[in-house]
């Protein structure tokens, strides 16, 4: 009886209905709740609106701008956010076959962090909006090529070989922005410089939803496309070539989606921690190691797990609003430290 109720809780009919519920009432909750609070109905009710579904709302305009124009924006890039972070740790902890990796591993965090910390420490962000996230993008991307060309030129192209020089330039790159901070000529440059490195997403528009919806989309249903190949790499290099893969290709295409997703959800959220470690985890302790399962929903876990983490940040210290990014960690560490402990002898399940 008990293992019948187990495989009904972790189909993947259950998992993805669930967890597609969770994040339709998250968004729900994230947009509703605020200094200005709306009620879960209103709320649904100018959702469905917003979707075009013929709904008679009865919502005041007061409370249609602030859902519209402040709040749903916000909701929408956290949830696209955690949804490229999760799908992108999942592939990565798949693709390295190493549970502690996360898609900040390979650099593409850091250089992100480099572009958007040289941007504002020139003054560069006075001549566009748009400014700050091309900058960072253009960072991610440029650790991404140095990466892969160092790796592609090594005389040991291994994933662990990968993996080394990945932190070698985190290191690198975090030294870099450590001196801009410290020579920082004024305090509100040093103010935003740290604030951006916190991780955030207030002041999000409707234009940066647009900014990243795409890339994200489509790389992660390009990224599904990949689960065998990631099921057929858990079992080793030599397994996968003996099954047809050409297993440095796909290693190249897999790193490339999930650096295009993060570096497109860096651009305009900052660095966002233990997404990408977490929720993997959480996901792969429900529903197993098989990535037709995992993949889709990390990116739903993902996204749930930055909308309630936002809603968190900006309800729990009212009227002080935190970063979510600071409120990732908090959330997170402690559910690693737990999932750690609870594997038994520091192993990762």
């Amino acid at each position: 009886m008990f293992k019948r109720r187990h495989l009904l809780f972790s189909s993947p009919f259950f998992v993805f209905g669930l967890l597609f519920v969770l994040l339709l009432a998250s968004i729900v909750m994230a947009a509703g709740f605020g200094p200005v609070s709306v009620p879960f109905k209103q709320t649904f009710v100018l959702l469905l609106e917003k979707l075009a579904f013929p709904v008679d709302s009865t919502a005041g305009e007061r409370e249609r701008l602030v859902i519209e124009q402040v709040r749903l924006p916000r909701v929408l890039v956290g949830a696209l956010v955690g949804a490229a972070l999760g799908i992108s740790g999942a592939s990565m902890q798949g693709l390295f076959r190493n549970p502690l990796v996360e898609p900040g591993y390979v650099g593409v965090s850091s250089g992100a962090a480099a572009g958007a910390v040289c941007a504002l420490y020139f003054g560069l962000t006075h001549l566009g909006v748009w400014l700050l996230p091309a900058a960072a993008f253009t960072g991610a991307l440029f650790a991404v090529c140095v990466i892969l060309a160092v790796w592609r030129w090594s005389s040991r192209s291994t994933v662990t070989t990968l993996l080394l020089l990945g932190i070698g330039l985190n290191a690198l790159l975090s030294a870099v922005i450590n001196i801009l901070v410290a020579s920082s000529r004024n305090e509100q440059e040093l103010r935003s410089i740290i604030f951006w490195l916190q991780g955030g997403l207030e002041a999000r528009t409707w234009g940066h939803v647009q900014l990243i919806a795409l890339p994200i989309l489509i790389s992660c249903v390009l990224l599904c496309t990949f689960a065998r190949d990631l099921n057929l790499l858990l079992l080793g290099d030599e397994h996968a070539q003996s099954s047809g893969m050409k297993v440095r290709a796909v290693r190249y295409l897999i790193l490339g989606l999930a650096s295009l997703m993060t570096g497109s959800a860096v651009a305009v959220s900052g660095i966002i921690g233990f997404v990408g470690l977490v929720v993997p985890h959480m996901i792969r302790l429900w529903t197993g190691p098989d990535h037709r399962v995992l993949l889709p929903a990390s990116a739903l876990g993902g996204a749930i797990f930055l909308v309630v983490a936002d809603l968190i940040s900006r309800m729990v210290l009212q009227p002080v609003t935190l970063q979510v990014g600071v409120v990732c960690a908090l959330i997170g560490a402690p559910l690693f430290l737990g999932m750690v402990l609870k594997s038994g002898k520091g192993a990762v399940a």
